[in-house]
């Protein structure tokens, strides 16, 4: 016999490989299991030909491609618990146990089970339990189990077999009323009880004996063709494929074709356009793209931005051509200033101003920021205002901002200082004067109603960061869904100021517009922007989600550092990034509401990492610091992928202090 360890990467290579099977873990177990042991002497010759080799009566060694096709359906990352009913020679259950944790098989021969164990053990496999028993019935005692695999084709699915699933758990079986030709069929329990079966390959085998198996005694196997696919093998299709198949490729930002994404959208109220960054030119691009054609066919007149309330208001009263003097781009000063100081913003800001020329001001299209972190800018703005319409309230408004005076600098400093008893607390001072502007707003709006609620908003804003001041000492978890709440909170002022049939685009971070309850955010108890608009606007609201692989982004090492354009790391291979980058397509839409193509949804559902960088970016701990456990389909309606992008150009700025990083990912 020729060197074994060869014929193994021959196998591997030519019958493997060559047929589709990509999953690394399981071309590596195939290479290191000595399958010529698992027969006899006598027939070690051509134990790595391509074909099933039949060993005694009822007993087979299962060609080794059909061997590698179902336990890469499987899935299996490593360290799994798995289930094998039908031990045969024992050849696949040691595969399973190169990457497994832990293999349980149940084999109803007494002398195969026997043969297979012995086997096992003599090369040296040390994970395993096997059990002579009927297989159709489980093993309940062990059970739940990450993954099943039946070697043996049946008539159903075995009912027993699925429910001892564990939650995201697969099944591969072999199903069929032929007992000679049975349809590879997969099975996933997803997380509420939800199974999701789909049809792999045509595959003939020999037949499964018990309760759930054929009745009686099988029909004479087919040994010559026992476990070969009984018609042209089909094509593994691996995730990459799946997503290339059922997505909308493209070129570049500007060839992408957006009218089908359009037209999914529909009638929709709230579109939330997200980001995988805040310094990547080619997400600015692309939303601004998508929402040029939602305000020129669809009639929003509202984009909402991750922006604080005062910076966004002057580009609002320069876009909607209010009276006010045009936006000189010193709006945005803060860190991180290149944010929305940028050419591909300026260029949107361009357009939207131009848009609007000649219309009348309600079919115009505003600019409104989100968030709170312009505490002491938002306090002016108040001031500013109330010395118009009411000096005498100015003054008093002033007084009681001055509160706050001490910690303009370092509002953070504030909060610490309050918490920990050093300094009173503002929050009655600052809530006060939201009250003053609410009981006089019948007043106030007859002179300037935008005015108005302009200040309005500003005060609520300043309440609220008060308080966000205070709670992030108590954990990111406070602080993060105290700001998310806040921006829902103000992009509904906003929709309702414009009557009730405005639509709004929103744009801010992934991690702010995916819905967080497909995320690891709600298991540490946080909400986010996206999972408030799909409660409160239920199917009228959509999100779509971007991505990329590599290139260049504008980001800091640390909060308030210098901006530099960054190198982005390949993406790991454990996450979603990495599975649209094997696809080889420069750019990509895909729709994944429901009702949309099921198979790839599904295989996109198993929970995978995915990147979040936000406006700091460390690319030497990356997996740490950027990365965290999503899915995908649950989290977005639609996902734009963008797999080489670059980092965003900003404009001059003047510099006006910063915050710390209080929030994950930086974002």
């Amino acid at each position: 016999m020729e060197d074994p360890a060869r014929l193994r990467w021959d196998m591997v290579s030519r019958q493997i490989v060559a047929r589709g099977v990509r999953s690394d873990k399981v071309l590596s177990a195939m290479r290191l299991i000595p399958r010529h042991e698992f027969l006899p002497e006598h027939l070690r010759d051509i134990a790595y030909e391509d074909r099933p080799v039949p060993v005694a009566d009822g007993l087979t060694l299962i060609q080794p491609y059909v061997v590698a096709y179902m336990i890469e359906a499987l899935g299996l990352k490593g360290g799994e618990k798995v289930l094998e009913i039908g031990a045969g020679t024992g050849y696949v259950a040691a595969v399973l146990a190169v990457i497994a944790g832990q293999v349980f098989i149940i084999e109803r021969v007494g002398q195969h089970a026997e043969i297979a164990a012995s086997t096992l053990i003599d090369i040296g496999c040390r994970n395993f339990h096997l059990r002579h028993d009927d297989g159709t019935q489980g093993w309940i005692e062990e059970a739940p189990f990450d993954a099943i695999l039946v070697s043996g084709g049946a008539p159903f699915v075995p009912e027993v077999l699925k429910n001892q699933l564990a939650p995201g758990g697969r099944m591969v079986v072999p199903v069929g009323h032929d007992p000679r030709a049975q349809e590879l069929v997969r099975v996933t329990r997803h997380d509420h009880g939800q199974f999701v079966q789909e049809d792999l390959a045509d595959l003939r085998f020999v037949t499964l004996i018990g309760n759930q198996g054929w009745e009686g005694e099988p029909p004479e196997p087919d040994i010559g063709s026992a476990q070969i696919l009984a018609t042209p093998p089909k094509t593994p299709q691996t995730l990459p494929d799946l997503i290339a198949r059922h997505a909308e490729a493209f070129q570049s930002v500007e060839m992408a074709d957006l009218t089908p994404l359009v037209d999914r959208i529909g009638d929709r109220r709230v579109v939330l356009i997200g980001e995988a960054s805040h310094g990547t030119a080619e997400f600015y691009r692309f939303r601004a793209r998508i929402t040029q054609r939602l305000i020129e066919e669809k009639g929003f007149t509202i984009v909402a931005a991750e922006a604080d309330w005062p910076d966004a208001a002057r580009i609002d009263h320069f876009v909607r051509h209010r009276d006010a003097p045009p936006a000189d781009w010193e709006a945005f000063a803060r860190f991180p200033t290149w944010m929305w100081r940028n050419t591909e913003m300026h260029a949107f800001v361009t357009w939207l101003h131009g848009w609007n020329a000649g219309k009348p001001a309600p079919l115009r299209a505003g600019f409104f920021g989100l968030d709170l972190y312009s505490l002491f800018t938002s306090a002016r703005a108040i001031i500013d205002y109330l010395q118009d319409v009411d000096p005498d309230l100015a003054t008093l408004a002033r007084a009681r901002f001055s509160c706050l005076g001490p910690w303009e600098a370092d509002p953070a400093a504030y909060g610490h200082a309050a918490l920990i008893g050093a300094y009173r607390e503002c929050a009655e001072d600052v809530t006060q004067v939201l009250v003053d502007l609410h009981r006089k707003r019948l007043e106030y709006v007859r002179n300037d109603g935008e005015r108005l609620f302009d200040a309005q908003q500003s005060a609520y804003l300043v309440t609220n960061a008060e308080r966000y001041y205070r709670v992030m000492y108590y954990g990111s978890r406070a602080s993060w869904n105290l700001r998310d709440g806040h921006m829902f909170e103000t992009l509904q002022n906003v929709m309702q100021h414009h009557g009730p049939t405005a639509k709004a685009v929103v744009w801010a971070h992934n991690s702010h517009i995916g819905d967080a309850r497909a995320t690891e955010m709600t298991r540490r108890g946080e909400h986010n922007l996206g999972e408030m608009c799909a409660r409160g606007f239920g199917d009228q609201s959509y999100r779509i989600g971007f991505g990329t692989d590599h290139g260049t982004v504008a980001a800091a090492t640390d909060w308030g550092g210098a901006m530099e354009a960054k190198a982005v790391r390949p993406s790991h291979r454990q996450s979603y990034e990495y599975q649209f980058h094997q696809t080889g397509l420069p750019g990509l839409i895909l729709p994944m509401r429901p009702g949309q193509e099921l198979d790839v949804v599904t295989e996109l559902s198993m929970p995978r990492l995915e990147r979040a960088i936000g406006v700091i970016y460390r690319p030497e701990t990356e997996l740490a610091s950027h990365y965290f456990e999503a899915e995908l389909p649950r989290q977005f309606d639609e996902y734009v992928w963008i797999d080489k992008t670059t980092a965003v150009t900003p404009l001059p700025a003047r510099q006006t202090g910063g915050l710390p990083d209080t929030y994950p990912f930086g974002v």
